[in-house]
């Protein structure tokens, strides 16, 4: 469906991401609103995901730093039922946009993650025990 685009990769010794990306074709409804402020819906493709953030390809290019609202559409499912809870629209910012024939990647930083920070980022606090 796309063409592989020439993305420059950074040394694996010099990654910033702090969560694994999977590389998962979702589809989803980006929102966004023009530079007039008229509302803007667009059916595209997360190329991937991670728990900070998702690769988007789109048809209209997005501003940099534009608010982004990711709706992944789902089938219905009754209210009762047992199955975990599950985030489907998820509030972005453009973080950066290439390019390309007849379509655009965008680069969203989600707004809250998606999971809290990394075990080896998150400073732990211990209890501190009673005497009593």
């Amino acid at each position: 469906m796309f063409k592989e685009v020439g993305l420059k990769r950074l040394n694996p010794a010099t990654e910033r991401r702090k969560w694994p990306r999977l590389a998962i074709a979702i589809p989803v409804f980006v929102r966004s609103r023009d530079e007039r402020g008229k509302e803007l819906l667009e059916f595209a493709t997360a190329l991937n995901i991670s728990a900070g953030g998702a690769l988007v390809a789109v048809r209209r290019s997005l501003p940099l730093a534009a608010q982004v609202l990711l709706e992944i559409p789902s089938a219905p499912l009754a209210a009762a039922t047992s199955l975990p809870r599950a985030a489907r629209n998820l509030r972005a910012r453009t973080l950066w946009v290439t390019h390309a024939d007849g379509y655009h990647l965008v680069g969203l930083k989600f707004s809250h993650p998606l999971v809290s920070q990394p075990a080896a980022r998150r400073s732990r606090q211990r209890k501190v025990a009673s005497i009593l």
